[in-house]
């Protein structure tokens, strides 16, 4: 979204305008045949998201409030804080329109294609809450939408296979390899490949070629910026830390971002380690 004087949306330097390097890390390294993919989405992004073109901003956030539900609340985790002795405050996404945070660059992401003249969505989904997201805002938004998720996946995620195709989406099981996500992003991307020329490819993680890493971020930054005013509202100050679970980056980016030049403000993020907690 457009943001205040002197941020990196307002840097024709900056990552976000140019090729979306970060030192050396970053870029676009893809395929030749998806350059031209690539750069008109580079193109639709600076123009109706950084620089507001059509009133893509307004439209996008009106979306989030009147189907998405934002905004979110921030609730005071009241036996935790005693528990802990120190304020505890959770920024409820679960509460947001189909159960997670992944709404906010799903429906994003759809409205930009549809701005861009697309007639067709293709996303890849692992335990299936991108997957629904983008269900959901497809259907929002009525383009046909195709979601590749891998058959072990499936069986093991059934209610939300079920909210895909009743939000009108096709569910692709893939076969090949072990099943599983890595295998559903491949075949998400070849269809992709085949069919630039109407498709968009919406990707849930800040992963993938600028500007999807930058983009996703953006559409994600609503949970910092809703929460850093609730807090100052309920706490009376910014909050010494902000803490958020580190996967694919989406949810921790958007915590994150609107508290990044806070002085006194730390970041914690939190990823899994592959081994249980001992729990007395």
């Amino acid at each position: 979204m457009p943001r205040s004087s002197g941020s990196a949306a307002d840097d024709p330097g900056d990552p976000e305008r140019s090729d979306g390097k970060f030192g050396r890390y970053g870029g676009q390294y893809v395929p030749e045949a998806l350059m031209p993919a690539i750069e008109e989405l580079t193109d639709a992004y600076e123009r109706y998201v950084l620089d507001d073109e059509d009133g893509f901003v307004d439209d996008f956030r009106s979306r989030l409030a009147d189907f998405g539900g934002r905004p979110t609340p921030l609730q005071r985790a009241d036996r935790l804080s005693e528990r802990y002795d120190r304020e505890v405050y959770l920024k409820r996404e679960d509460l947001l329109h189909g159960g997670a945070h992944k709404l906010n660059n799903a429906l994003g992401q759809v409205l930009l294609a549809k701005y861009m003249g697309k007639e067709r969505i293709v996303a890849e989904t692992g335990a299936g809450q991108h997957g629904t997201a983008t269900a959901m805002a497809a259907a929002h938004l009525d383009i046909p939408c195709e979601i590749y998720m891998g058959e072990r996946d499936i069986r093991r995620q059934r209610p939300n296979v079920f909210r895909m195709r009743i939000n009108g989406a096709e569910v692709n099981p893939v076969t090949t390899g072990r099943g599983t996500l890595k295998e559903a992003i491949s075949e998400t991307m070849r269809d992709w490949a085949t069919n630039v020329e109407d498709t968009h490819y919406v990707i849930g993680s800040v992963v993938g070629p600028h500007p999807f890493p930058s983009m996703v971020r953006e559409f994600q930054s609503v949970i910092s910026e809703e929460a850093r005013e609730q807090i100052r509202e309920k706490a009376g100050r910014l909050p010494d830390s902000v803490v958020a679970c580190a996967g694919g980056g989406s949810n921790t980016m958007g915590a994150f971002t609107e508290f990044e030049g806070d002085e006194g403000v730390d970041l914690v993020a939190v990823e899994a380690g592959g081994s249980s907690l001992d729990v007395d």
